[in-house]
C-alpha cells in the first residue's frame, strides 16, 4: 500500500481503465471526423462548387484566408505520395475539389473551417445535421478536438481538468464543466449515429465502468451515478 492508502494494483488498473476508455472514444471520434467531412464537403460543393473554399469573398470577415491556404498547402505537401494526392497533381493541376481536400483536413481545421463559415451557413449547417445552434456545434467540436489530441498522443483522460467548455448540455453542472463527462456528452452530441452509440457504444463503455468499478471513483471524471441514462442520445 502506498503512504495515502491506495494499492499499486489499483493504480495498474486505472490506468488500464484509462487507456481502454481512451482507445474507445478515440474509435468515436474518427467516425465523427469522418462524418463531419462528408458533410461538411456535401453542403459546401453544393452551395459554392466543387472549388469555393478557394474564393476568400465565401467567408467571415474573420477568416484568414492565406493562413487556411498556407495550412492546407502543407498538409499537401506532407501527403505528397498518397495516391489520391498525386492524382489530382499530376492530372488536374494540384486543384483538389473539396470533397477530397477535406480528406486531408485535420479534426482542428474541420473545426476551424466550420467557424470560419459566414453566420448564414453556419446556422443552415448546425440546423440541418445537429439540430442545434453554432455556437453550441463550435464549442463541441472545440471539446472533441481537444480530446482526439489527447487520445492520440495517450494524454490521461482520468481525473482530469479540460481546457474547452462544451456550451449548452443540460447534463453537466457549472462545477463540472471542464470534466470528462461534460466532453464525453459533447462526443454524444456530435456522434452521427444515434442508433449505434445507444446499442453499441454506451452499452460497452458501461461494461467497462462495471469492469472498473472497484479501481475507479465517478466522482474523479465527475460522472454521475445515473450516467448511462443520462447519456443516451436523441434521434436528430
Amino acid at each position: 500500500m502506498g503512504p495515502t492508502g491506495t494499492s499499486f494494483s489499483r493504480i495498474v488498473q486505472i490506468y488500464e481503465f484509462d487507456r481502454l476508455l481512451r482507445r474507445s472514444l478515440f474509435s468515436a471520434l474518427e467516425e465523427i471526423e469522418i462524418s463531419m467531412r462528408a458533410r461538411l464537403a456535401y453542403f459546401h460543393a453544393h452551395k459554392y462548387s466543387p472549388v469555393g473554399y478557394l474564393d476568400a469573398s465565401i467567408y467571415s470577415q474573420s477568416h484568414k484566408h492565406q493562413k487556411f491556404l498556407d495550412m492546407f498547402n502543407r498538409e499537401v505537401e506532407h501527403s505528397s505520395n498518397v495516391p489520391f494526392v498525386k492524382h489530382h497533381q499530376d492530372c488536374y493541376n494540384g486543384i483538389f475539389p473539396i470533397w477530397v481536400a477535406v480528406e486531408l483536413f485535420s479534426f482542428g481545421m474541420l473545426s476551424y473551417f466550420y467557424a470560419d463559415l459566414v453566420l448564414a451557413d453556419q446556422k443552415h449547417f448546425a440546423s440541418e445535421y445537429y439540430k442545434t445552434v453554432p455556437k453550441n456545434l463550435k464549442s463541441w467540436l472545440r471539446c472533441a478536438t481537444d480530446l482526439r489530441n489527447i487520445c492520440a498522443h495517450y494524454g490521461r483522460l482520468y481525473y482530469r481538468i479540460f481546457s474547452a467548455i462544451p456550451a449548452n448540455i443540460e447534463e453537466v453542472e457549472e462545477k463540472d464543466e471542464r470534466s470528462l463527462w461534460a466532453a464525453f456528452l459533447a462526443v454524444r452530441n456530435l456522434y452521427p449515429n444515434p442508433p449505434k452509440w445507444n446499442e453499441e457504444f454506451l452499452p460497452s463503455i458501461k461494461e467497462l465502468f462495471e469492469k472498473y468499478s472497484s479501481a475507479i471513483q465517478l466522482d474523479h471524471i465527475s460522472f454521475p451515478e445515473d450516467w448511462a441514462v443520462k447519456a443516451v442520445a436523441k434521434e436528430k
